[in-house]
């Protein structure tokens, strides 16, 4: 099989990467980088389990060719939180049982940041509307959606 080396920015490092060229995204990640908060869901692109940031857009990184991101930034989960301290949509996950067996929570938290990222302030309808394609079976989506709600106020600096 080809070898490539490609060079990608993974949550804010410069990472020299040599893999086989048929390998998605979420394959690099977990396998050749070890950040395995990515999730293998059903590998069709159907369960949003797998969602990472390509250049700040989510993006099904099991749908998606390694070599596609050369040159790009990728954002996982395990980005998120500076050091000990937790981004605001993973306290808000935590604080309002937004999680409970945590398999959807990484696609979701990614899907999450992008769209607040892009708009500080969404409706809980807009909320909805950008998660729809993350799956949970857990929580029902309420709490998800208390928890984005609760982080974009937080971001936003208006939490009581």
């Amino acid at each position: 099989m080809n070898a490539v080396r490609i060079k990608l920015r993974v949550n804010g490092e410069e990472q020299e990467i040599l893999f086989h060229s048929y390998k998605t995204l979420l394959e690099v990640l977990r396998e050749d980088l070890n950040l395995t908060g990515t999730k293998h869901g059903c590998e069709l692109g159907e369960c949003g389990a797998c969602a990472v940031l390509v250049d700040g857009e989510p993006v099904l990184s099991c749908l998606t060719l390694a070599l596609e991101c050369e040159g790009r930034s990728i954002e996982t989960v395990e980005g998120l939180a500076q050091g000990t301290k937790l981004h605001p949509l993973q306290a808000a996950f935590a604080d309002c049982g937004g999680s409970q067996c945590g398999y959807c929570t990484p696609g979701m938290l990614m899907t999450a940041k992008a769209l607040l990222e892009a708009e500080p302030d969404p409706s809980r309808e807009r909320i909805r509307e950008a998660i729809s394609g993350n799956l949970c079976r857990c929580t029902g989506y309420q709490q998800i959606v208390d928890a984005i709600e609760r982080a974009a106020a937080e971001m936003r600096g208006t939490r009581a």
